[in-house]
């Protein structure tokens, strides 16, 4: 299934481009632990503007985000490839939808396509070979970075640096894992204004997805909705020479095969 929202109500995407709205059901995340539980849909209509879509999850207790997971990444940054997940948080106030108009905050503001977990039913000390069973399903997100104050200091920051007002854009809707062929062959690209600035699959990622779930359910607690941003593929601005970075009337289009796109606009 594809579970988005359209002009706040709950809804399913089918694949013949019509979309049927889920009946008695309040939001996405409310039925997120009993996705196979039956559901009454509206009758069909054709499949809207993306712009008629907004944020598939409102509030999730927990955004966690995973740093240096692709090896070109690593590369371009210069930096060691990690022995186990390197986790930061994102604060919820940053979260947005598919299409968001984002104020740039500083001059080096960058940008980092990933592929986002959403997790179904939660619970502590989950085992790699049933952490799939604690996946709902993938979005597409992006996780917009200021550069400048990410090194402000002497050690890097991120949380702060990664949650401005709309720094988490996601959607455009939830696709579940049985809608997917292979999630490792799935491209994941950014283009910049028309340019393509990354490209990569998401088998290249170091950690995958049934590990950072059994990893992150070593110490923390992982509850009904809550996000894992993946890590972004090489070609951020940071790790260009000469650098480059995102400016006023830039557009940014975020994607991964199968999951749909976001579109973000710069002022």
């Amino acid at each position: 299934m594809k579970l988005g929202m359209y002009l706040g109500r709950a809804a399913i995407i089918n694949d013949n481009h019509t979309l049927q709205l889920i009946n008695g059901v309040k939001d996405i995340q409310s039925i997120l632990p009993n996705l196979k539980e039956k559901l009454f849909l509206s009758r069909e209509r054709a499949l809207p503007t993306m712009e008629s879509f907004s944020l598939p999850i409102t509030n999730p207790k927990q955004i966690f985000a995973v740093g240096f997971n692709y090896r070109d990444h690593l590369n371009e940054l210069h930096t060691k490839e990690p022995q186990v997940p390197n986790i930061f948080t994102k604060f919820i106030s940053s979260l947005t939808g598919p299409n968001p108009t984002v104020k740039i905050p500083s001059p080096k503001t960058d940008w980092e396509t990933e592929l986002v977990i959403v997790i179904s039913k939660g619970g502590r000390n989950i085992s790699q070979d049933l952490a799939s069973q604690h996946i709902a399903g993938y979005m597409v997100g992006q996780d917009l970075s200021d550069r400048q104050l990410q090194f402000a200091n002497d050690n890097p920051q991120f949380s702060l640096a990664k949650s401005y007002e709309n720094f988490s854009p996601i959607g455009p809707w939830l696709t579940t894992p049985d809608e997917i062929t292979d999630l490792n062959d799935l491209t994941i690209t950014t283009e910049l204004n028309g340019v393509e600035k990354q490209h990569s699959k998401l088998g290249n990622l170091i950690f995958g997805p049934e590990k950072l779930v059994s990893y992150l359910s070593s110490i923390t607690e992982l509850y009904s909705g809550d996000l894992i941003f993946t890590g972004t593929p090489g070609g951020v601005g940071a790790g260009r020479n000469p650098q480059e970075f995102l400016k006023s009337g830039d557009q940014l289009i975020s994607k991964i095969e199968q999951l749909g796109q976001l579109t973000i606009n710069l002022k």
